[in-house]
C-alpha cells in the first residue's frame, strides 16, 4: 500500500452532472476501506469538485480520524491567482476547507510556461517555503504539465522544490507530445522523487480496445485492465506515490487487490504490454484525461 495515494478528484458524487455534489456517506465507507488496508496518502486540491474536494475530506477522514493516520496532499492554484495577496488567502482557506492545521504535502498546481513565469513573479515559491519553515507544510513541490525543457529549468533554479508530480502512464510514456519519459528522468536525475498523476489516463486505459483487452487477460487472468496501468507507472524506480481517482467502492476494491501487496512488472508482463500499448494507441483519437483544467 505505500505506493498508491488516493485522487480526490473523481470522488462519488450524489448527481453525476454536478460536480460539486460529492457523496459523503459513500467517500466515507471509502476511505475507512482505504486507510484499513494501510493507505494513509490522499491528494486534494482547490478546483476539484467545484470547490468540494477539500471538505469531503474534512469530513469523511480528518474528523473521523487521529491526524497520524493520514496524509494530505493539497495544491496552490497559481491558474487562478493573478496577485500576489491571494495565495495567503488562499491558503488559509485551504486549511480551513481541510480541517487541518498544517499540510503534510503541498505543490503548486500544474506549472506550465505561464503558470510558471507568474508563480516568479508573484514570488510563490518563495511563499510555500516560508510556509515549510513555519510548520504549516511538512513537504513542498509542484505538478507539472508542460515540456521537459521546462521541467529542467524550473528544478535548476529551485532545489528547494522536494518532488515532482507527473502525469504518467503508458500511453504517454514515449508520446512525442507529453513526453512522460523524459521528464521523469529528468526529475529522477535531479533527485526528486516522483508522484504519478493521471496513471489510467482519466479512465481510458480501464477501457481500451477489446484485442488489447484480450491480450491482457491472456496474460494475467485475475487482474483487471486498469491494474497494467496502475502496476505500470508504480513499477518506475523512481516513484514514490501512484494517484488513483476513485469514484467507488468497486474501484477501490479492485485497485486494493493488487496493490496491497504490489509486485512490479515482470519480463513477461512488460513484453505482453508493449503489444497492447500499440493496439491501443492505434485506437485512441484524442489524448483527454477529462481532467477538465482547459475548461
Amino acid at each position: 500500500m505505500e505506493k498508491l495515494g488516493f485522487g480526490l478528484m473523481r470522488l462519488p458524487q450524489t448527481d453525476p452532472n454536478i460536480p460539486s455534489s460529492v457523496d459523503i456517506e459513500a467517500f466515507k465507507k471509502m476511505a475507512d476501506v482505504f486507510i484499513a488496508a494501510g493507505g494513509t496518502y490522499f491528494d486534494t486540491a482547490y478546483p476539484y469538485h467545484g470547490g468540494s474536494s477539500e471538505t469531503a475530506f474534512r469530513e469523511a477522514v480528518v474528523k473521523r480520524y487521529p491526524r497520524d493516520a493520514y496524509t494530505v496532499t493539497d495544491k496552490l492554484p497559481m491558474f487562478l491567482i493573478n496577485k500576489k495577496e491571494e495565495i495567503p488567502r488562499i491558503f488559509e482557506e485551504q486549511l480551513a476547507r481541510c480541517g487541518v492545521e498544517y499540510f503534510d504535502y503541498y505543490w503548486l498546481h500544474s506549472l506550465g510556461k505561464i503558470s510558471y513565469e507568474k508563480s516568479e513573479e508573484l514570488q510563490a515559491f518563495a511563499y510555500i517555503a516560508q510556509k515549510k519553515a513555519e510548520g504549516k507544510i511538512r513537504h513542498i513541490g509542484f505538478s507539472f504539465h508542460d515540456a521537459p525543457e521546462l521541467l529542467e529549468e524550473i528544478l535548476s533554479k529551485h532545489p528547494e522544490m522536494e518532488y515532482v508530480q507527473l502525469q504518467i502512464n503508458y500511453i504517454d510514456w514515449d508520446d512525442p507530445a507529453i513526453r512522460a519519459r523524459e521528464c521523469y528522468e529528468i526529475a529522477t536525475r535531479y533527485g526528486k522523487p516522483v508522484i504519478v498523476m493521471e496513471p489510467v489516463k482519466g479512465g481510458a486505459l480501464a477501457n481500451i480496445p477489446e484485442q488489447a483487452e484480450q491480450l491482457l487477460k491472456e496474460c494475467r487472468p485475475s487482474l483487471s485492465t486498469a491494474s497494467w496501468a496502475v502496476r505500470f507507472a508504480a513499477s518506475l524506480d523512481n516513484v514514490m506515490m501512484v494517484l488513483s481517482g476513485m469514484s467507488n467502492q468497486a474501484q477501490l476494491e479492485d485497485n486494493l487487490s493488487y496493490m496491497k501487496h504490489f509486485a512490479p512488472l515482470d519480463a513477461e508482463e512488460r513484453a505482453v504490454l508493449a503489444r497492447a500499448i500499440e493496439i491501443v494507441r492505434g485506437a485512441i483519437a484524442i489524448p483527454c484525461t477529462a481532467c477538465r483544467y482547459c475548461t
